[in-house]
């Protein structure tokens, strides 16, 4: 074969309607599929991979992606960037926090009552702003996601499983995942949904730890560990859009 380009576009037909997806070739064991919010289909493939192979797992999965896309048809459109600047609304654990951003002779954020309050060498530029509100946002959502997985652990206790390894880090595509080793991931973005939500998704991947795949099995275990677990995922999509979605892959 070849050499490829790095990315791809290609198209399956479906039930009288055809997924277009971008193909990203990456040095990678298995083959991903993921639905973003903004209705985008992403395939990453190992490469060195068939691409007769890889369209023909993209219409097996058609059904599931069809899916996904009709589900995020519902929050077009999405709303704009967030432009980090005095006044604008954010997010922390499902509260509703208003920015000030103040002239300061150091860089620090703080929540202040209903305010989140940025102190800043740099009030006017708000790419500043942004980089030490995501910062910020880091720094408590590994507080956070921490103290929450010891607790779904505990309350998951069918699960048998230990407490494993926590990565925190923003994802373009997911708000969580969980390795075959193990590790589970979860975006920084999540510590903006509200705690219940937060639940959802780490209680989502603790199950992965047991059963990898998005099988009925996987469903069912799901469910006996958290039975209200579609009320949280409907609840974080209508929150905390465009973010991900933990279902939005697979």
């Amino acid at each position: 074969m070849g050499t490829r380009a790095e990315t791809e576009r290609h198209a399956v037909p479906f039930g009288g309607r055809r997924i277009e997806f971008l193909l990203v070739w990456r040095e990678r064991r298995h083959l991903a599929i993921e639905v973003s919010p903004d209705r985008t289909v992403t395939v990453a493939a190992p490469i060195g991979r068939d691409l007769e192979e890889i369209l023909a797992r993209v219409a097996r999965r058609g059904a599931w992606i069809i899916k996904q896309l009709d589900y995020f048809e519902r929050f077009q459109p999405l709303p704009p960037p967030r432009r980090y600047v005095a006044g604008e609304t954010h997010l922390y654990l499902g509260r509703q926090y208003r920015l000030k951003v103040t002239k300061s002779d150091g860089d620090e954020v703080k929540l202040l009552g209903r305010y989140i309050h940025v102190f800043s060498t740099q009030p006017d530029n708000s790419d500043h702003t942004r980089r030490l509100l995501e910062d910020w946002y880091r720094s408590h959502a590994l507080a956070a996601f921490g103290r929450r997985l010891a607790l779904c652990v505990q309350r998951a206790r069918a699960l048998k499983v230990a407490e494993p390894k926590l990565i925190v880090r923003r994802t373009r595509t997911r708000w969580g995942s969980c390795s075959r080793l193990g590790t589970i991931l979860l975006n920084t973005e999540l510590v903006k949904a509200p705690v219940d939500c937060i639940d959802y998704v780490i209680t989502h991947e603790l199950c992965h730890l047991r059963i990898h795949e998005h099988t009925p099995a996987f469903y069912r275990l799901l469910s006996r560990c958290m039975p209200d677990w579609e009320r949280r995922k409907e609840k974080l999509e209508r929150v905390a859009l465009p973010d991900p979605s933990p279902d939005a892959r697979t």
